[in-house]
């Protein structure tokens, strides 16, 4: 039901933390309109009327990294959860928790016993699968003691991507305290990685590489031997990337784009948790080992933590695009809304269609008043004019790219500032309009330019941002509605969303 902004509020102040994490939602009041992976449409047949409501089925995967296979998607995360879909609306569980009954890697702990031992754990931590060129589905496990950098990353190999996937041995360790470890030093957690949240990619000329790391010495890359799977040798914990003195940097992802010719390295910055202020960034570079920079043109080598200090967050916020973090679309005043936003997105995975071009991320997210409740979601990404991504304001709703008309942008949106700290603070929407004549006012001031191909330029308080504008459906509003994303030079990201009323 929509909700008035003081009714709203009110109702916000009374939730409490969800006992479950998995919700089936739909935007229309029938459960009819709910439908299963299997039985889902493709991407290409939705919302080929513009009257279509859309209707979704949630899972959680925590640090979902997503493959194609076929038709269809699937993601693999922590804790050895996964699931699917047809259409990256309807998605169905496939398994959720380690156990010797989970159908990716059965008798679990039994088949993957050294790494359970090393890192003194008795779960596993984000997953990456890869298809190679033997069309075999290769999943890098890996299992961390959790309070320091002990871990150990595998492979395991499956015929399908839905398994069974069997063990092929450790590949790296880490934390070996007063030993030597991978590079033939002894090992120092301020400066070597923790061998966590890989993700396995083929570069533009068909090499193989995997990029790696969670805080502790930084984001480490190597390149991996194409047929095995495995680092080539002689590399130890091979280059790297950025991060170091334990900041909270993690969870890289490299995806090529050949409109751009730029490798995009995805991070996440902060804390996983409901308070840790996780937020999305971006880097690029004209190589996939680097050197990796910002759109302010900041080398993230230097990207990390102080000397000496644990968490330090002040040091790398400056560092990195932030395309998301923690917001809240709020009711403008006397407009019946149900508040839409998230707490904590990150650790994301980016498919980008080989025919169409087309761009989705994949991401966890927390939600405000939910506690530690997470689900799954799915936005389309957009090139602006710099070649910089933007990440759409709502999740992806079987929306396409067509043009936002010029007669369809003037009105009043909600508004939001990303900034560039490390925050648990939740950032509420303001209001301001795009005027016809080509001026904003409201919460910011400022100009608005619509350009070619649904491209914007905002002129907001004196600083320029560049972004993409889409039409997209508004759950909070049950309508579609116009959007605007966009990026400063700084790294800056700003969001609208067009009120329906």
């Amino acid at each position: 039901m929509k909700q008035s902004k003081k009714t709203a509020l009110l109702l916000l102040s009374c939730l409490t933390a969800a006992g479950s994490s998995i919700v089936n939602e739909t935007a229309s009041a029938s459960p009819a309109a709910v439908t299963t992976a299997d039985s889902a449409p493709t991407i290409e047949s939705v919302h080929k009327k513009s009257d279509v409501i859309p209707a979704f089925s949630e899972v959680t995967v925590h640090d979902p990294s997503v493959i194609k296979s076929g038709d269809a998607f699937y993601l693999f995360g922590s804790h050895l959860a996964s699931a699917k879909t047809k259409d990256l609306m309807n998605w169905q569980q496939i398994s959720t928790v380690v156990d010797n009954n989970n159908p990716l890697i059965p008798n679990v702990f039994e088949e993957l016993r050294e790494t359970f031992e090393w890192a003194q754990s008795n779960t596993l931590w984000a997953a990456d699968v890869i298809q190679l060129k033997d069309g075999k589905y290769y999943m890098y496990y890996n299992a961390c003691k959790g309070d320091s950098p002990r871990s150990a990353m595998g492979i395991a190999v499956a015929d399908r991507p839905e398994g069974p996937y069997k063990d092929t041995g450790i590949i790296l360790k880490s934390g070996m305290w007063d030993e030597i470890s991978e590079d033939g030093t002894i090992y120092d957690a301020t400066i070597h990685p923790n061998v966590v949240d890989p993700d396995v990619f083929f570069d533009k000329n068909g090499k193989l590489w995997m990029v790696y790391g969670s805080y502790s010495g930084g984001i480490f890359i190597m390149e991996m031997n194409p047929k095995t799977g495995k680092p080539l040798p002689g590399q130890g914990y091979g280059k790297k990337l950025l991060g170091g003195n334990h900041s909270r940097i993690e969870a890289p992802y490299i995806v090529y784009n050949p409109k751009t010719d730029y490798y995009y390295l995805y991070l996440s910055f902060g804390g996983l948790d409901a308070v840790g202020g996780y937020n999305i960034r971006v880097a690029r570079s004209k190589n996939p080992d680097g050197p990796y920079v910002d759109s302010a043109g900041k080398d993230m080598i230097n990207a990390k933590g102080a000397d000496g200090t644990l968490f330090d967050d002040a040091s790398i916020a400056p560092y990195g695009t932030k395309l998301a973090g923690n917001f809240e679309f709020t009711a403008l005043d006397g407009e019946e809304y149900t508040d839409q936003g998230y707490v904590s997105p990150g650790h994301n995975s980016v498919y980008v269609d080989p025919k169409k071009g087309e761009t989705f991320i994949f991401f966890h997210t927390r939600f405000p008043g939910r506690g530690e409740e997470h689900q799954v979601r799915v936005h389309r990404v957009m090139m602006n004019e710099d070649g910089w991504p933007v990440i759409a304001p709502h999740r992806y709703a079987g929306e396409t790219e067509a043009s936002v008309q010029p007669k369809e942008i003037p009105g009043v949106y909600k508004y939001v500032n990303h900034g560039k700290d490390i925050s648990a603070d939740i950032k509420p929407s303001a209001a301001i309009a795009l005027n016809k004549d080509g001026k904003v006012t409201g919460a910011v001031s400022g100009t608005w330019k619509k350009n070619n191909k649904n491209s914007i330029t905002l002129t907001l308080n004196g600083t320029t941002y560049k972004g993409k504008l889409l039409r997209q459906w508004d759950n909070g509003a049950q309508s579609y509605v116009p959007t605007f994303s966009a990026l400063s030079g700084d790294g800056t990201a700003v969001w609208g969303s067009q009120s329906a009323e």
